[in-house]
């Protein structure tokens, strides 16, 4: 399982090593192929190869001409691209979305229990004050019982 939270850079060249808590885990569960993509552009969300296939899966099977479907295929097609870690455990990330994304630098890198999720660090800093977890998140968390 993907979890918590380690903080690493974007170097000059638009590689990200994944920081090793998260790096162990995804090589001996998944293997080094990745999918880069975002939805929004906000931020940089890395799959395993694996996982992604399990979402284009679900996908293929669902209406082509849904437009939530159209609309989620285009964000993701559009910054996505496949990516392999090296030897290293760098991957690189796509000009267009280190550019929208503001992931250049100083990033938070979270696990997300199947992916990663790869934010600029004062972006997500600013994010987690404006929009702090509220009572009534919690009565809905209670609700799904956790």
């Amino acid at each position: 399982m993907l979890r918590g939270n380690a903080p690493a850079k974007v170097d000059s060249k638009g590689r990200l090593k994944i920081p090793t808590q998260f790096r162990r885990y995804i090589e001996e569960k998944f293997g080094r192929e990745c999918f880069v993509t975002s939805i929004s552009g906000d931020n940089v969300r890395v799959y395993p190869m694996p996982v992604w296939v399990g979402i284009e899966k679900k996908l293929s099977a669902l209406p082509s001409m849904n437009p939530t479907i159209t609309r989620f295929l285009n964000h993701i097609n559009y910054y996505g691209q496949e990516a392999a870690m090296d030897d290293q455990g760098r991957i690189l990330i796509h000009p267009l979305l280190r550019e929208r994304s503001g992931a250049v630098g100083e990033v938070a890198v979270l696990g997300n229990q199947n992916w990663l999720d790869i934010w600029n660090r004062d972006k997500f800093e600013s994010i987690l004050k404006t929009g702090p977890v509220t009572e009534g998140d919690q009565q809905i968390l209670a609700s799904l019982g956790i």
